[in-house]
């Protein structure tokens, strides 16, 4: 179709994009169809998103960047696109497996230093099962490793910026001076590592649905454990957000799975551990966002429609 592209990458970790640009430019993409520009939101992300020779913008960050964006916009009235931040619930029944449900859990929590906007990070348990929940996730957050990002191993490395850690440091303080009890990890870096951003992984206990670490996106490897007693009131603290962006269920009976999964207010429900399918669409509901990434559902963002009647044929 001749449509070209600007890429502006995150200014605190631009370096894919760059290698990304590199590969195009190998492969032997003209000049000018795929445009690379670094800068911050508030100048470069503001000029772009405002320009009248933009017609879409397709943009993936917090949801406080992503209302900048959709508000930069809205003079042009171009579409826009957004992938924004989660809270996203992990419904644990006791009919699942709890301890392989808890340890696959904790581990999407824990992954990528929990900077990932779909992270599983309210782990919401049947109450019969908690207790037990509770020591799987202690194990499972001793187990994580933590170490410098070019490290071989099995491990988790630093948060992306000093502002970003000072943000996770604050809420875990939040949740102790709220009561929530601290059964894994907690304030400071892990031992042998007090250079860099690294943070301890963390599991909260004894957590209401109303408190700041249940309700904020933290972006770092922190879990919350909120017990539950009956199933509609597993969807009531799921559904009790102003994200929508993922949700998980761990259970065995499969007609639980339909009933939950069709009330669940999220754009994407994965069931016991499974893997999203393979062109699927990413994207969410609420504050999470509008449009989808991925398939295409993803492509149809950028596409137009156009009605032509009346041409022979």
């Amino acid at each position: 179709a001749g449509c070209t592209m600007v890429l502006k990458p995150s200014e605190i970790a631009p370096l894919s994009s760059l290698v990304f640009a590199e590969i195009l430019d190998e492969a032997g993409v003209p000049a000018g169809v795929f445009n690379l520009v670094n800068g911050d939101g508030a100048g470069v992300g503001s000029a772009l998103s405002a320009h009248p020779d933009v017609d879409v913008v397709s943009f993936t960050g917090s949801t406080r960047a992503g209302i900048a964006v959709t508000q930069n916009a809205a003079p042009g009235v171009k579409r826009v696109s957004l992938e924004l931040g989660g809270k996203s619930p992990n419904l644990v029944f006791a009919d699942a497996d709890v301890d392989v449900a808890v340890r696959q859990g904790a581990a999407h929590c824990f992954d990528n230093t929990g900077q990932s906007c779909n992270a599983p990070t309210r782990m919401l348990v049947e109450r019969s099962a908690y207790d037990r929940a509770v020591e799987v996730a202690v194990e499972a957050a001793a187990a994580t490793a933590v170490d410098v990002a070019g490290k071989p191993g099995d491990h988790i490395g630093p948060l992306s910026s000093q502002a970003q850690f000072d943000k996770v440091q604050g809420l875990i303080q939040t949740g102790i001076d709220e009561g929530a009890q601290l059964v894994a990890g907690g304030l400071g870096r892990p031992e042998g590592l007090e250079d860099g951003y690294f943070v301890r992984p963390t599991v909260f206990a004894g957590v209401t649905n109303d408190m700041a670490i249940a309700r904020e996106e933290i972006f770092g490897p922190v879990l919350v454990l909120i017990p539950f007693d009956t199933e509609d009131e597993a969807v009531e603290l799921a559904n009790d957000t102003p994200y929508g962006l993922a949700a998980y269920l761990q259970t065995s009976d499969a007609d639980r799975a339909r009933r939950v999964t069709r009330q669940l207010r999220a754009g994407m429900v994965q069931l016991n551990g499974s893997n999203r399918a393979a062109g699927s669409p990413f994207g969410g509901y609420k504050q999470s966002g509008v449009g989808r990434e991925g398939g295409r559902w993803g492509i149809e963002e950028f596409l137009e429609v156009k009605s032509v009647s009346g041409l022979d044929p």
